[in-house]
């Protein structure tokens, strides 16, 4: 079978042609089309109002209504796959307190998992070793609230990687985090062995990770390619919005 993208290998993450607007008529999406490969880490770089948040809630079916084909792993994103997809779809939002809703660790890294309709030990397997993948096996216990940001970015990052999703989607994971945190975290992205895309403003950790770096400005992709040559561009990153580090 031949992949949307005209090839016979299928990327892990397609979109094609997506539009979208908001009930107010605010264009948000305008015709993006864009892949990611197996084993890929590509960075999703923008100004604010670009449209990338619009575009990463569209993976997993939060949002829906606009034109376009999106698949992952195999699948279009329509109802009758939403279950499977957004197990698939490992999605790390900015603020982890969106996604950390449990009295203890061990529970919110659970949640998924069992709803997944893992038995009780699978599920005690899976959230050790998401724990530990992200360096905090001894955190089971503790409550979220009580952690600093950079621990609870952790746990958010968890509770995803706990469903095995075959991309991780991270909307602005170093935002929020002093340099110690910011480098640590930085650490363990580099770390792991997962196809990834991250969305962020942080253009050092663009430059660092990302070997390829997709530009959205006003909801259109207006460059795809190597991070090296975009970086070398300063006219082009100024007018979309971005410096370089």
């Amino acid at each position: 079978m031949t992949a949307i993208n005209g090839t016979s290998q299928e990327p892990i993450l397609h979109v094609h042609d997506l539009a979208f607007s908001y009930p107010d008529g605010r264009q948000a999406l305008a015709g993006v089309t864009m892949h990611v490969d197996a084993g890929e880490k590509v960075a999703l770089v923008g100004p604010n109002g670009a449209g990338k948040s619009t575009l990463m809630l569209h993976f997993n079916g939060i949002l829906k209504g606009g034109s376009g084909r999106i698949r992952v792993a195999g699948m279009d994103v329509v109802k009758e796959n939403l279950g499977v997809i957004r197990a698939r779809v490992g999605l790390v939002f900015q603020n982890p307190d969106d996604q950390l809703f449990s009295t203890t660790v061990f529970d919110d890294v659970a949640f998924g998992p069992l709803h997944m309709g893992y038995a009780a030990a699978e599920v005690r397997r899976r959230v050790q070793a998401a724990l530990e993948l992200v360096g905090i096996a001894d955190f089971a216990p503790r409550m979220p609230h009580h952690l600093s940001v950079g621990e609870r970015k952790r746990v958010a990052l968890a509770t995803v990687l706990a469903m095995d999703p075959s991309i991780l989607v991270l909307d602005e994971p170093t935002a929020g985090l002093d340099p110690r945190g910011r480098r640590s975290l930085i650490h363990l992205l580099r770390g792991l062995e997962a196809t990834m895309l991250v969305s962020t403003h942080d253009m050092a950790l663009v430059a660092e990770l990302f070997p390829r770096t997709i530009v959205l400005d006003r909801g259109r992709v207006v460059a795809d390619g190597p991070t090296a040559g975009i970086m070398a561009d300063p006219a082009f990153l100024e007018a979309h919005g971005l410096e370089a580090p």
